[in-house]
Formats: structure tokens, sequence, C-alpha cells
């Protein structure tokens, strides 16, 4: 598949704390929106895939070369990575085996110009989860990210639900008693990250790392503010509490 944009520089990961934070998180840590990682050599192609991912409701960073995609899986823990097999720096079959070598829950969708099935087997068999020829079609990657996106995180229920609301991940709405409640990608991300951490708090940090991308300032207002725009679109009573000096939860729902 060719490219008909220059080939970017890659760009150093960004500096910031780990994406495990310690006691705060431990139900939250690989939960709601799913994270994901294009490492592709082809620029166009690659910020095509991480737009179309984007408006899946995914958080999406991208990296050029096999050591920038090295680099930004080591900072990140990523639900997915998208992996081209032939870029330049270091192979995708190198990275691969690092990021199979590391035993994380991370899951690997391969993508290369040849379909054989000599290649599928040899790139499963570097621990790949998933094969996919190039060309593509957008929506069959899609739905292969997000099938391994459920693969890299805990069994959680269709409809996440707390005291009147419901949220449906795969149809993409929010409800809170008997109205539909109209929320952008954004506001959508933070509360499904919310109600999937059960009742756990969930710090700033965290809403930052798995709902929005590296391209994020984490030092602006940017959660605040969605948490603000959020709770006011789903009125009284509030539900989504602050916790000074911690981040933010939504109580779970008392038994009977």
């Amino acid at each position: 598949m060719g490219c008909s944009q220059p080939r970017r520089p890659s760009r150093p990961a960004r500096s910031r704390r780990p994406a495990h934070p310690p006691a705060l998180l431990p139900a939250v840590l690989h939960a709601g929106t799913v994270r994901v990682l294009v490492v592709e050599d082809e620029a166009a192609l690659a910020d095509a895939v991480a737009r179309g991912l984007r408006r899946e409701g995914m958080a999406v960073d991208v990296a050029y070369d096999g050591p920038a995609g090295h680099e930004k899986a080591t900072v990140t823990r990523y639900d997915v990575v998208v992996l081209d097999r032939d870029l330049p720096g270091m192979s995708g079959d190198e990275l691969c085996r690092l990021l199979a070598a590391d035993g994380a829950l991370t899951r690997v969708l391969m993508l290369t110009a040849s379909g054989t099935v000599a290649d599928r087997v040899e790139g499963l068999s570097l621990g790949a989860d998933d094969y996919l020829p190039k060309p593509f079609a957008f929506e069959e990657l899609a739905a292969r990210v997000r099938a391994l996106g459920r693969r890299s995180t805990p069994p959680a229920p269709p409809v996440l639900t707390a005291a009147d609301i419901a949220l449906d991940p795969a149809r993409r709405t929010v409800t809170r008693g008997d109205r539909g409640v109209d929320l952008t990608r954004k506001e959508f991300g933070v509360l499904e990250v919310l109600l999937a951490a059960r009742g756990a708090v969930v710090s700033s940090e965290e809403l930052l790392d798995r709902v929005w991308d590296e391209n994020a300032d984490p030092f602006t207002t940017t959660v605040r503010v969605t948490v603000m725009t959020l709770r006011r679109k789903l009125g009284d009573p509030p539900v989504v509490e602050t916790v000074v000096g911690a981040g933010y939860r939504v109580a779970p729902t008392e038994p009977g």
C-alpha cells in the first residue's frame, strides 16, 4: 500500500508517571476505553487508521518506526498494538517478541503486505494474537481491535450501571432513568472508565491516560472541564463525586 505523504520523524514519548498508579486503581487499570498503539511506517496509512479508531471512541497513539513503537510501549500500557511487520530501525517481528516477553496483557494485531498461510503462522508464532494482510477493510481492522481489546481486560458486564445510569459500550449509548443522554466521545469515555471502576477512585491522570492520547497536555484542566460538562449533562442528583486530592468516583448502586 503506497504512501503519498513524507514519512514523519518519530516523536519522543511523552514523559508521564507510570500508567499503573499504586494502590489507587486495582479495579480499573484495564477497564474502560481501549488504548491502542499503531506502529506503521507508512505515515498516511498510520494516520488514517488512528483517525478511524479515534472515531470509534478509542484512545490512539502512533509510532512510525520500530524503536519509537518500543519506547512508547514501555512508557504506556496499551490494550492493543496494531503492528506492521516491516518496520525501519526494529522489525515488527522483533518488537512483537519483546512485547510477548514482557508478559503483559497487551494484544498484538500484526499487519503485513503478504497474506500467505506461512506468513500468518510465523506471525502468530512470534506472539501476535491476530493477523491481518494488507490491503484491508477498515471495518474489519476496527472489529478485530475491539475484539482484542476485550481479551486484554477482565470480563465486564455488557451494560455498565450505577444508580439510574446505564452505559452500553457496544451501542455507545447512555441513559439516565427513561431519558437518553447525548455525550461527546471524551465524556462517554470518562463515564465508561468511572462506571467500570465499580466505585474505586480514578485519578485525573488515569482518566487522561485511558481516555485521551499522548497529545493531551497532562498539565491542562481538560479532565476537570470534561467532568464538569459530564455532570451537567447527567443532571441531578449528581453521581460523579470528587475525592479531594485523589480523583473522581461514581458510587456503586446499593444492594437492594
